[in-house]
């Protein structure tokens, strides 16, 4: 088995392509002696990058999203004698300016009005609510087209402000850390798990489309988890695999994962 057969064979097929780029990412930063800075990557993405250059002693990699605990985060790959700096990532933090006394946003309308400008999913990282406020974090060249492009959320009219990185909001979400054994890692048995649906209403959510892995709609009952997936399934909440932990002795998996409620 050849070194590239044996990485594979980690991950699922469809994470093939991401593969390559991370391993042309590398090659780029080791061959031209320079840090090499991705798009927005979900924790899966990272992890994959992660892997891939643990196996090599002259890159090395950094994820940041803005703050602490991010979900979508941009990697820098840079020679290991390079020292990152802040200002390397290239984010900016914009605000949500709207009128708070006489209406709400919500995270739905804004991920849509952002999608609906013609942007990608990774052009851009976690979307911030705190109490009344909302932030994104966002590519810094991005800026400029948010504060043309976005003058309206659903009928709620907004300004997109560049505020300084201190200013940001700290999101209080309720993640409950649970441990339970599922007969397969399947998108259907694991969101049945972790919100304890019967297996038939999982699967009827997801034929239906209202599950999403790593931020893109699946709707394979099948499809095949792993560990950092994260998963949201639409008025029901999230859950992200934290860690796959073995089998039992009756031959089921083990996981461990935090969960959220809608």
């Amino acid at each position: 088995m050849t070194d590239e057969e044996n990485i594979k064979q980690h991950f699922r097929p469809d994470e093939a392509p991401l593969i390559a780029q991370v391993e042309d990412w590398l090659n780029m930063a080791a061959d031209q002696y320079r840090p090499i800075l991705t798009d927005f990557l979900n924790p899966r993405q990272v992890y994959i990058a992660q892997t891939l250059t643990n196996r090599r002693d002259d890159v090395k990699m950094r994820a940041n999203g803005g703050w602490e605990h991010a979900e979508m985060q941009r990697v820098l790959f840079y020679p290991s004698y390079y020292e990152p700096q802040q200002t390397d990532f290239e984010l900016q933090l914009i605000e949500i300016d709207y009128p708070t006394k006489f209406t709400e946003l919500h995270h739905r309308q804004i991920l849509g009005t952002l999608i609906g400008t013609g942007l990608v999913r990774s052009s851009f990282g976690d979307v911030l609510n705190e109490g009344m406020r909302w932030q994104v974090v966002v590519s810094r060249s991005l800026t400029d087209y948010l504060r043309q492009q976005v003058g309206q959320i659903g009928k709620i009219h907004v300004k997109m402000k560049p505020v300084e990185p201190e200013m940001i909001v700290t999101p209080q979400e309720d993640w409950e850390t649970m441990t339970d054994t599922v007969s397969s890692m399947r998108l259907d048995a694991v969101i049945a798990a972790g919100f304890n649906y019967s297996r038939n209403r999982a699967k009827q959510l997801i034929e239906h489309g209202d599950a999403r892995v790593n931020w893109e709609t699946e709707m394979r009952p099948d499809y095949p988890l792993v560990a950092h997936d994260l998963l949201s399934v639409r008025h029901a909440g999230r859950i992200r695999i934290d860690e796959i932990q073995g089998t039992t002795r009756k031959n089921k998996i083990r996981v461990a994962m935090s969960v959220v409620h809608a």
